[in-house]
């Protein structure tokens, strides 16, 4: 599919004021993604389990606008209380997206979001936070066009979620969901995310993710700047084609269940991520002290155990553990004897595995 696709041309039908709602979670990539093109054009592919507990829930109310206008419309509510200072983010997404859903001006909305994990948490919400809000205006596009069948929904809804956050287009659907082309996975594409098509073995089902929360401060070099620190970067090139590489690595890995295998692609994924940061110009190190202390206690632990726990990381100093169902009593009980320390207040997430956003 081309950009053409999801542009919207039956405005035929007029809507009254109405709501719509969705739930959608946020996600944990495991071949990351890192530097992008124009149009949030991911530079390389990228593999992502979709989660269950931390999630978005966001309600979209719309009222028809009397007189036409050159401006869009909206109010913007988090947990209960005016986000003003979000609201720039929202212009600059409608702005990006109004070519493929040109009704956006013909509506107030109302917008009110809330998260299931602590805003000051340190998990990033742009991904949860645009996949609902985009599913929510895909919703009233099929008000408005009674043909949208839920796969284009949701397809349209990854195309449009990504032009806010490029990880967005990997919280539509789930357990397993590819973003970006890649010539080893069939339907792939660079402007949507696609629920992983091949086999997956057992061993990756009902796969557990705590998240040690190490560092709740803002992160004094943003995504969007590590992204663009990509461009110029020395060995940008060597690091898009190693993506494509472990890509192709879990194909087999998720079809026999090699768990050993998808630990030295996932680890050497999270490390490779933060080494970009720290070779690109401007280097920065988004890591702590204890981020480094908790990757050691894991890799001890796991010789010692004979277990298949491992680590993950995102931009940021938090650790995502992740490890399998049947050995989740002996990992949980060495994550509150040996890891919590580590984190700030003492605090974590339990997730898991999820299977995608969904109408609420």
């Amino acid at each position: 599919m081309t950009e053409k696709d999801f542009i919207f041309r039956n405005n035929s039908t007029s809507l009254g004021a109405g709501k719509v709602k969705w739930k959608a979670p946020s996600n944990i990539a495991l071949v990351k993604y890192w530097g992008k093109k124009a149009g949030q054009i991911p530079a390389n592919p990228s593999i992502s389990f979709t989660l269950d507990a931390c999630s978005t829930t966001t309600t979209l109310g719309f009222v028809p606008r009397n007189t036409p206008s050159d401006e869009f419309s909206f109010d913007l509510w988090f947990e209960g209380k005016p986000m003003e200072g979000f609201k720039p983010k929202i212009e600059t997404f409608f702005k990006r997206i109004e070519p493929f859903l040109p009704f956006l001006k013909a509506y107030h909305f109302t917008i009110e979001t809330s998260n299931s994990f602590p805003h000051s948490s340190g998990i990033a919400s742009s991904a949860s936070g645009f996949a609902a809000l985009a599913l929510c205006l895909m919703d009233v596009e099929k008000l408005l066009n009674a043909e949208t069948t839920e796969a284009y929904l949701k397809k349209k809804a990854s195309f449009i979620a990504r032009l806010g956050s490029g990880s967005a287009a990997r919280s539509i659907e789930g357990d397993l969901v590819h973003w970006g082309s890649h010539d080893g996975t069939i339907g792939s594409s660079d402007l949507f995310g696609i629920k992983y098509p091949y086999e997956v073995h057992g061993n990756f089902k009902n796969y557990h993710d705590t998240i040690l929360l190490v560092d709740k401060g803002q992160k004094q070099v943003s995504s969007t700047v590590g992204h663009e620190l990509m461009h110029d970067h020395p060995f940008a090139a060597r690091r898009f084609d190693q993506a494509h590489e472990n890509l192709s690595k879990l194909k087999s890995v998720f079809k026999n269940g090699n768990l050993t295998e998808f630990i030295n692609i996932v680890e050497s994924e999270a490390l490779t991520l933060h080494a970009m940061m720290m070779t690109s110009q401007r280097y920065f190190i988004l890591m702590k002290p204890d981020t480094l202390e908790i990757i050691n206690k894991i890799w001890a632990f796991r010789e010692a155990s004979g277990t298949h726990v491992c680590f993950t990381l995102d931009a940021g100093a938090n650790v995502h553990v992740l490890y399998p169902e049947e050995e989740k009593e002996e990992v949980y009980q060495f994550i509150q004897n040996e890891l919590v320390a580590y984190c700030e207040n003492g605090q974590y997430i339990c997730d898991r595995i999820g299977f995608g956003a969904k109408k609420m």
